[in-house]
């Protein structure tokens, strides 16, 4: 029986390019794999039929071949369209684990952990990340501040220039993995990928590792860093400081340093997202009486509040655009003032009998007082009733 035509095989046009028959095989195999077809008895063939075409469409010498010679290019005698040693027949075992791996590693090389570049070349280790809490003051937080701080880190090694190798000279190719940080076991159709054992997938090795870092290409040590802190930020807020995290092993790139923010409690000033509540202590005389008080705001300045006749504790007056400001934009929230009347304490003799007299003479002065007994006296007699 004659073979039909590769290109008809994985179902594209004559002229497709390598991106178009790789799409069009994956399809293929996935459709027609022997696993999700166990009812069907030709799966196999087909499968093995999509993998041939594959293995000759996806080189560019053996696909200029076939468009050429067709068929017979890899057949005996036409030199140059098989495989180096192989007579140029598909070898249904180590040529189809060949082909189905070029789609295994486009479609899970990431996944499996593979550290891998453009051309399937492994890419050096990046950094890992590092996070440094930070605490500041509500007065950093409302003003914003360029401060400095010491990270202990991981840096390049200045000896070797990052390589890991004595002097700086540059690693050499790895022997077992070819430099592809990975090795591959045949298992039946399959090829089972894990990392390199002589490298750790790197791909390449040091023959004769720097003194100082051991062969890693850091070392450890303190840096100090200045980071500006807007003003507006919250206990939560997040820098990021792109390649200032741990530096990258052999000469990788460098993580990135996130600082958390923590804004301390402060002694007069309770925070609620943009706007700040002040308890300000007033006296009972004061309270019922009225008046002006003196209060601190944010910004070190000072403002002066109405006390209205007759307040009670609780009572909040609001102060505009005294709050914190916005972490994006130029708003700022408002300040709450909340009164918290104070009995008097240690009285004297005379301020104890002032105060007996006022009580005889203030039965119309405390209405919620009033209220509230009255209540209580309603309570007691439908308790009895």
């Amino acid at each position: 029986m004659a073979k039909r035509d590769f290109y008809e095989v994985l179902g594209v046009a004559r002229g497709a390019d390598a991106d178009e028959l790789k799409k069009a095989y994956r399809k293929k195999a996935k459709e027609l794999h022997p696993d999700r077809n166990a009812d069907n008895p030709n799966a196999e063939a087909q499968f093995k039929e999509v993998n041939e075409a594959y293995d000759a469409l996806k080189d560019p010498e053996r696909k200029a071949a076939y468009d050429r010679f067709g068929h017979a290019a890899f057949e005996g005698g036409m030199g140059g369209g098989g495989r180096p040693g192989g007579g140029g027949g598909f070898n249904q075992q180590g040529d189809f684990a060949s082909a189905f791996s070029d789609v295994f590693d486009d479609l899970f090389g990431d996944f499996m952990g593979g550290q891998r570049g453009g051309g399937g070349r492994p890419r050096a280790a990046r950094g890992s990340d590092l996070r440094y809490n930070l605490r500041i003051s509500l007065e950093d937080a409302y003003n914003g501040l360029q401060k400095t701080i010491n990270v202990p880190t991981s840096v390049g090694c200045d000896e070797c220039s990052g390589t890991g190798a004595e002097g700086g000279a540059e690693p050499t190719t790895c022997p077992t993995c070819s430099g592809m940080g990975k090795v591959r076991a045949q298992q039946g159709f399959f090829t089972v990928e894990r990392t390199c054992p002589t490298c750790g997938g790197l791909g390449q090795i040091i023959k004769n590792p720097c003194r100082k870092c051991g062969g890693a290409g850091r070392v450890e040590k303190e840096r100090a860093l200045s980071v500006n802190i807007p003003a507006g930020v919250e206990t939560g807020t997040r820098i990021r400081l792109a390649g200032e995290g741990e530096a990258g092993l052999r000469g990788g790139p460098s993580g990135d340093l996130y600082i958390f923010l923590e804004v301390a409690d402060h002694k007069l000033f309770q925070r609620d997202g943009m706007n700040l509540y002040c308890r300000v202590p007033v006296s009972m005389a004061a309270a019922a009486l009225g008046g002006d008080i003196e209060v601190p705001s944010i910004d070190g300045g000072r403002a002066r509040v109405k006390v209205p006749a007759g307040s009670q504790s609780g009572r909040q007056m609001r102060l505009r655009g005294k709050g914190m400001p916005a972490l994006r934009g130029g708003q700022h929230g408002d300040m709450m003032i909340e009164l918290a009347v104070e009995t008097p304490v240690n009285l004297t003799g005379r301020q104890k009998d002032l105060l007996r007299e006022f009580e005889k003479l203030g039965e119309d002065n405390n209405p919620q007082s009033s209220s509230f007994f009255s209540s209580v006296k309603s309570f007691w007699d439908g308790m009895k009733g």
